[in-house]
């Protein structure tokens, strides 16, 4: 339920009225998503720059068939791992500082995404991600149709994917690499829209405490993610490889 001792609702300036509570929380919450999409993408942005100079640098050249490559590619999963576990025992500083970790780590394991497509192709790929994750997450915020009955199909789903794309480095089948693509671009699609619902519905749990911090690098970092695997399934997908 909401807490109505917001200290933002009383700095706000709206009348003591149920109408003016209502705008208050309006603006609260308008504050904690714009914080929240301000983190995710200067996560994204974070990334980008990494990559790009990791790149154009030879890093990530020299990186292959070095026993750092695995250093660098498992990395972002520990980094989510603390977040995700150790979220309730880190300070808000502490979790912004992982964050940024996070996302710089990602640049240099994304930055083989170079290696194998064509610039073109990953720029283009990036702009037409970053429309539908603005569409789809605009969506999310602005339903009225509760999505939360589709979270567990669309979890279970990324198991899924996983499990595919594990049998798939055996296999090595381009009609499963193919099926995975699509499967992942859809299934991170519906993500985006029902992650950005429940970031919205979080608010009313935290205002007002001292999580709210915690919670908008929590929710950026669950965008981000949505972001990062739908860029990476629909540049696989329709990419122009090297």
């Amino acid at each position: 339920m909401a807490n109505w001792n917001d200290p933002n609702m009383a700095a706000s300036g709206f009348p003591g009225t149920a109408r003016g509570m209502d705008q208050a929380v309006d603006a609260g919450l308008r504050s904690y998503m714009l914080s929240v999409y301000n983190y995710m993408g200067s996560g994204v942005l974070l990334t980008g720059i990494v990559a790009m100079l990791a790149y154009s640098t030879g890093f990530t050249l020299s990186l292959v068939g070095s026993p750092l490559m695995w250093v660098v590619m498992l990395a972002p999963l520990a980094f989510v791992m603390v977040l995700s576990f150790g979220i309730n025992k880190l300070s808000t500083g502490a979790a912004q500082a992982l964050f940024w970790a996070y996302a710089a780590i990602m640049g240099l394991s994304m930055s083989t995404i170079f290696l194998a497509f064509t610039q073109t192709s990953i720029a283009t790929t990036f702009f037409a991600t970053a429309a539908a994750f603005l569409g789809l997450s605009l969506y999310g915020y602005t339903t009225k149709k509760d999505l939360s009955g589709f979270g567990t199909f669309l979890i279970m789903g990324v198991v899924g994917i996983l499990v595919a794309m594990l049998i798939n480095l055996f296999v090595q089948s381009s009609a499963l690499s193919l099926a995975i693509s699509i499967i992942g671009v859809l299934l991170f699609a519906g993500l985006t829209a029902y992650d950005t619902q429940k970031i919205k519905s979080m608010y009313f749990y935290v205002r007002g405490t001292d999580f709210v911090g915690k919670s908008v690098v929590m929710g950026a970092l669950t965008l981000y993610l949505d972001f990062v695997n739908m860029f990476t399934f629909l540049l696989n997908l329709l990419g122009n490889r090297e």
